[in-house]
């Protein structure tokens, strides 16, 4: 038996870093929404009881560094399940990018196993799981537009973000988002307003969502990137009604309802570089656990 899910990208609408906690992560504010680049997660039964991480994309780890490892071996353990299980993992969402590739990978392989060995896992359950191996999996597991507190593993269901495109654009660099928290710890921190940005949402206004995009630590980034204000400048050219840095970056996405101006995005972008996306926002999943 195998079983195959989406696991969809996620951005950052809003980005709060509210100081470093005891515990040595960032205490986090943040409102993200799952958008139509995924990865395809597939679990199937392995003779051998072990767990077997098989990627589409090199410099992926295949071994305990990898997320879907971790959550497989955490599940594994919780649930006292002695059965081997091989995860293929088919990559579309470029690596160590800002956009939870491998939190969302480690999210889908939850839901994948809950069906394979029939645990029927709570939501509640779920965020357990996720909590335990890093701060973007818990959002990851239902997707759809959300905040996050704590450190990422406190989720609240936001509603739905007006249609609208998201076209991305990945800098050929990749970024540490241990080492950008770290020289965060340094500098003063630029607070965007997360609280309106929540009205914005429930009020449905996109000009408004797009006028308060914002991101603790996207000037620690551009310090290290200089692409990344450079295609910022570009996008405000060609006219994009949002522009921000997702997570700890280098991706750049912009937002537009206008599909003349994704595509004048999509055109002038790829000139300036090879991993550029146009795709549509993401429903949540709807988790049976939550109806019985």
């Amino acid at each position: 038996m195998k079983v195959l899910e989406k696991a969809p990208a996620k951005i950052n609408l809003s980005l709060d870093v509210l100081g470093k906690r005891s515990d040595g992560y960032h205490e986090v504010k943040m409102v993200m929404t799952s958008i139509d680049l995924a990865d395809r997660v597939e679990c199937g039964d392995l003779s051998e009881n072990r767990i077997l991480v098989r990627t589409s994309a090199p410099y992926v780890p295949e071994d305990e560094r990898n997320f879907a490892y971790q959550a497989a071996q955490c599940i594994r353990e919780t649930y006292r399940i002695n059965r081997g299980v091989e995860i293929m993992i088919k990559k579309n969402i470029p690596v160590a990018a800002g956009l939870a590739g491998g939190s969302t990978d480690a999210a889908a392989t939850i839901r994948a196993l809950d069906k394979l060995w029939g645990i029927g896992m709570s939501y509640e359950e779920m965020l357990e799981i996720a909590a335990k191996i890093g701060s973007d999996v818990a959002f990851c597991i239902k997707g759809g537009t959300a905040l996050a507190t704590g450190r990422g593993e406190k989720i609240t269901p936001l509603p739905s973000l007006p249609p609208c495109w998201v076209v991305l654009v990945k800098p050929t660099v990749s970024i540490s988002t241990a080492q950008i928290y770290k020289e965060l710890d340094s500098q003063p921190i630029m607070h965007p307003d997360v609280e309106a940005m929540m009205r914005a949402i429930e009020e449905e206004d996109f000009q408004t969502i797009c006028r308060l995009l914002g991101n603790s630590l996207e000037s620690v980034t551009m310090k290290k990137v200089a692409d990344i204000a450079k295609i910022k400048e570009q996008m405000k050219g060609i006219g994009a009604e949002g522009i921000l840095m997702s997570g700890s970056g280098p991706t750049v996405f912009a937002l537009t309802q206008h599909e003349s101006r994704m595509q004048r995005l999509m055109n002038g972008m790829r000139g300036y570089c090879s991993q550029v996306f146009a795709v549509r926002l993401c429903k949540p999943f709807p988790l049976l656990s939550e109806h019985e």
